[in-house]
């Protein structure tokens, strides 16, 4: 099983959504780097359960331990070992489903696969593993200083955001639970999965991410192409089902002379449908991207399922659960964001911070 993300900087993480703990280790982090332990902590804030009436009620707090690599306060250059304790496990509110396969779950493919599966929350395929990757896109960042990553929920459902990104105030993105920085549209978003949550059902949505002060020259021109590992980043999120930059789609509806990003004398763009990457490589304008993440699966429904044997059976979705995953995973997707750029920032040593 790969859990190692990243060339230079490299992410390996480890444990089960109701194991004692999960973690990670980073490989690759540059010496003498001073870090701000309360600007981390503050990231898996972001992201823990509990936080509001919207998300799963899993109480956790997830205060990050670093075991290694860090000396008063700096970084050594050595491997950093961290770890998050799991707290608030309830390994029995899934004891129903330990012979049965939930839909859209990822238990039928593990079972097929490995033989054996953790039932418990899904184990290592639950989103809590999501924790380690925030906690090493908190110190890439840390890293990578003069780039900002913004990220926000996009869409719920099918209520949209209708400004395009440059007439939204980042600043309020973390004023609601929703994590949109559109305010009378989160207030629209928030009552429907208010009204979701009360029928046992979920709903999807996106998350955009803008990516500023990007320098000109990262990524590689053929298989390392900037957007094609920012894809893989997302993809590699939970319950992520689509990744688009720049016009993405929109952009297969266009002619040439519609699309075509204009130079400017000193090599800005006059438009920027290309999403700030060109030829694989960043060209200084804004990267901005869209992630679609669909409803969460598990669903407080009597549905229509099979067990191990093959028999059909019915179960009823326990425990808890967040009805809409994305205000959740804005942090998730700014944290794999930090990771792509500052692999590329450290194998590119001709390109400047």
């Amino acid at each position: 099983m790969a859990n190692t993300f990243g060339k230079i900087f490299r992410l390996t993480t480890f444990g089960e959504s109701h194991g004692k703990a999960l973690g990670g280790i980073i490989d690759g982090c540059p010496s003498g780097i001073e870090l701000d332990f309360e600007a981390i902590q503050s990231e898996l804030d972001r992201r823990k359960p509990g936080q509001s009436k919207i998300v799963t009620q899993r109480k956790e707090s997830d205060k990050v331990e670093f075991l290694s690599g860090i000396f008063e306060g700096k970084t050594t250059g050595t491997s950093i070992g961290f770890i998050i304790q799991n707290e608030d496990q309830k390994p029995q509110d899934y004891s129903h489903i330990q012979d049965i396969y939930r839909p859209s779950h990822a238990d039928f493919t593990y079972d097929k696969k490995y033989g054996l599966r953790d039932y418990r929350g899904g184990g290592r395929s639950s989103a809590r593993e999501t924790v380690s990757r925030v906690v090493a896109g908190a110190i890439a960042k840390q890293l990578i200083p003069t780039i900002k990553i913004n990220a926000f929920v996009s869409s719920v459902g099918e209520i949209f955001i209708d400004k395009p990104y440059q007439a939204l105030d980042f600043s309020l993105t973390e004023t609601n639970d929703i994590r949109c920085p559109d305010l009378a549209t989160a207030q629209k978003m928030e009552a429907l999965i208010k009204e979701v949550k009360k029928q046992g059902d979920t709903v999807g949505g996106t998350i955009t991410c803008v990516v500023q002060n990007v320098p000109i020259g990262l990524g590689e021109p053929v298989f390392d192409k900037l957007h094609a590992v920012l894809g893989s980043a997302m993809l590699s999120i939970n319950a992520v089902k689509g990744f688009e930059y720049g016009s993405g789609f929109c952009g297969a509806k266009m002619k040439g002379s519609e699309h075509n990003d204009l130079f400017n004398a000193d090599g800005t763009t006059q438009t920027n449908l290309s999403g700030g990457i060109q030829g694989g490589i960043s060209n200084g304008m804004d990267i901005y991207f869209r992630v679609a993440f669909k409803p969460v699966a598990t669903l407080l429904q009597s549905q229509t399922t099979i067990d191990k044997d093959g028999n059909v059976v019915e179960m009823l979705g326990r425990g808890r659960h967040d009805a809409c995953v994305v205000p959740r995973a804005v942090p998730i997707v700014e944290a794999m964001t930090a990771l792509v750029l500052v692999d590329f920032v450290l194998m590119d040593k001709h390109v400047r911070i």
